[in-house]
């Protein structure tokens, strides 16, 4: 059983990865990996009906026994250049113990088109411990440029996503036209770089969550093997298999500090109707 000067040394050293990564699905880790199946470069999506304005979820964030953060996803409705978009706020927080060692607070706000999904524009408000970095970043999708305010403009892909603008495109992927094994690359902007992320399609499973057992698509994004993870596949997410394709669980096992969980603990004003079965 771990002592409190090995559960400090170890919220310290791997907190930013565990509480902001993870409640982020680890979207931000650059692939390594070859893999075998079908390659699909951006995903095309359907029409949305798998969310709406006002949408709330929230996660806890478990290491072993202790809770270590709160993920909320907040989805509102605004103005972008007089366009009516999607607003999202994502806030990630920590709790208890990891909240006394570290106190991780990040905001990341995105404005995204409600037909194609893709980002205008991103602030993130970011407070780790004594650290703090505030940024805005603007998405000319058909220049294939962003501009931060930190760093300057950038060429990229098309079809680039940020960090909340990736979940919700994630959730209007048409997995009917997926096959198992099947792997799926999109390209996220994050901390002013590129980040691909490429997951691999398990195909459906049913699992037990807070709510009772439910189906789902089950993703394993590909993460990079050596500091934090033994195997690419040790990062796996549950959609559920039905019109909310909502995230209600992702399960990581990172080398030194051993599984953490990331689970849906509530949720409020969903598009559809979701069943649980006890």
């Amino acid at each position: 059983m771990l002592n409190l000067c090995t559960a400090n040394r170890l919220f310290k050293l791997k907190l930013r990865d565990m509480v902001v990564r993870t409640c982020f699905l680890l979207l931000l880790l650059q692939l390594t990996i070859a893999v075998d199946g079908q390659e699909i470069f951006n995903p095309p999506i359907k029409k949305n009906n798998a969310f709406k304005a006002g949408e709330v979820l929230t996660f806890q964030l478990k290491y072993g026994f202790i809770s270590a953060g709160i993920g909320t996803l907040i989805l509102s409705e605004d103005l972008y250049n007089n366009k009516s978009v999607f607003h999202s706020s994502t806030i990630v927080q920590t709790t208890g113990l990891a909240e006394t060692l570290y106190g991780v607070k990040d905001i990341y706000e995105s404005w995204f088109d409600k037909e194609t999904n893709l980002p205008y524009k991103q602030i993130s408000n970011i407070k780790e411990g004594h650290y703090t970095r505030t940024n805005d970043v603007t998405y000319d999708q058909k220049g294939r440029m962003v501009t931060s305010k930190s760093s300057g403009t950038h060429p990229v892909p098309q079809k680039i996503l940020d960090l909340s603008s990736t979940m919700y495109y994630i959730r209007r992927i048409d997995f009917s036209k997926i096959s198992e094994g099947d792997s799926l690359l999109l390209n996220m902007f994050f901390s002013d770089e590129v980040f691909p992320l490429r997951f691999i399609y398990k195909g459906k499973e049913t699992i037990q969550t807070n709510f009772g057992k439910v189906k789902c698509h089950k993703i394993c994004p590909l993460v990079e093997v050596g500091r934090m993870f033994k195997r690419a596949d040790d990062l796996t997410v549950w959609f559920t298999d039905d019109d909310n394709c909502i995230p209600v669980q992702v399960k990581m096992a990172i080398r030194i500090a051993g599984v953490v969980n990331l689970k849906l603990i509530k949720y409020e004003n969903l598009a559809n109707p979701v069943t649980f079965k006890k």
